[in-house]
């Protein structure tokens, strides 16, 4: 079932990249909205695979808009959504 998710710490087409690359082995398709804030990922995933995206989000530095981090948390995926980021970018600069 196609599903819509807010996403925190997404600035850019290169964490775009990163999300739909990352997730596309294990979820499928992935489409990124760069248009809106907070960023949304659309995807078609079924109720027992959420768990497994959250955890994947959480480790590429971009966690949902539900989910409830501690302070330590929340930096922890900042910073890993800054290389997350970086990676994308350099993955679209590379690819042309």
């Amino acid at each position: 079932m196609k599903q819509t998710f807010e996403v925190l710490n997404v600035k850019c087409g290169g964490c775009a990249s990163t999300l739909t690359k990352s997730l596309k082995d294990e979820f499928g398709e992935v489409s990124v909205d760069l248009e809106v804030h907070p960023r949304k990922i659309t995807l078609d995933i079924e109720d027992e695979k959420l768990d497994a995206l959250k955890v994947k989000l959480r480790s590429l530095g971009y966690p949902l808009t539900t989910d409830e981090l501690s302070g330590f948390e929340k930096a922890a995926t900042t910073a890993k959504s800054f290389v997350s980021c970086a990676i994308g970018k350099f993955d679209v600069a590379t690819s042309k």
